[in-house]
């Protein structure tokens, strides 16, 4: 298979199995899922879509939030992890949406990157998710199966980024980040891997990862 063929290939695979796309993590609003983005670092989607209710049942927008002390934040996130980085984070950028934003999320990677604890990914998902910006957001599934798919020699998920937005039309991205994301999580896992139900891995993938498969089930 060509290069473009393998391209054509992930992309038809994936519009297959999931026509439609469930978002992963709960919110009802750019700032909701801003919130909820920042505090799956290092979490899963399903622990934090149960502690966001507790939150946003105290406050689901800025004006609230900075009415609670970053101590109260805290304690109702502390089942997510990094609890003390995470309620600074989201105090902090509360305080600043209302001081520079007027209480709304800023569009723009620069804005969204300035924001207290708010890295690079979560910016591409809230542009993606919430506003239907073109992004690629790369997280530890996308990065995995890129190198998977011999689609990627990215060491990093900067390199990985780079890569997708180059071999996948722009008009898609927001469709395949996702796609991508449940297909790793059902179908080609970090552990547990089985290999003949990963239709994609078994079609295009890096024959090395193949080999290595192989062998480690000997």
């Amino acid at each position: 298979m060509t290069k473009q063929e393998k391209v054509n290939f992930v992309i038809n695979t994936l519009y297959k199995l999931y026509p439609e796309i469930p978002i992963p993590l709960d919110h009802k609003d750019p700032y909701t899922l801003l919130i909820a983005v920042l505090m799956s670092a290092q979490s899963t989607d399903v622990r934090v879509n149960k502690i966001t209710p507790l939150l946003f049942e105290q406050a689901d927008n800025p004006y609230d939030m900075v009415k609670l002390t970053v101590e109260d934040i805290r304690e109702i996130i502390k089942p997510v992890g990094l609890s003390p980085m995470k309620s600074k984070g989201i105090h902090g950028l509360s305080k600043i949406l209302i001081e520079k934003y007027n209480g709304e999320v800023p569009k723009t990677y620069e804005a969204l990157e300035a924001l207290p604890a708010v890295g690079h990914k979560t910016a591409a998902v809230v542009l993606s998710q919430a506003f239907g910006i073109p992004a690629f957001p790369v997280d530890t599934h996308i990065h995995r199966l890129m190198y998977r798919w011999n689609l990627t020699n990215g060491k990093n998920v900067v390199q990985t980024e780079k890569d997708a937005k180059r071999l996948f039309p722009e008009e898609l991205w927001n469709d395949l980040h996702l796609q991508i994301i449940w297909y790793g999580r059902q179908y080609s896992p970090a552990r547990g891997w089985d290999l003949e139900k990963d239709i994609i891995t078994k079609t295009i993938g890096r024959q090395s990862v193949i080999q290595e498969y192989y062998k480690n089930k000997k």
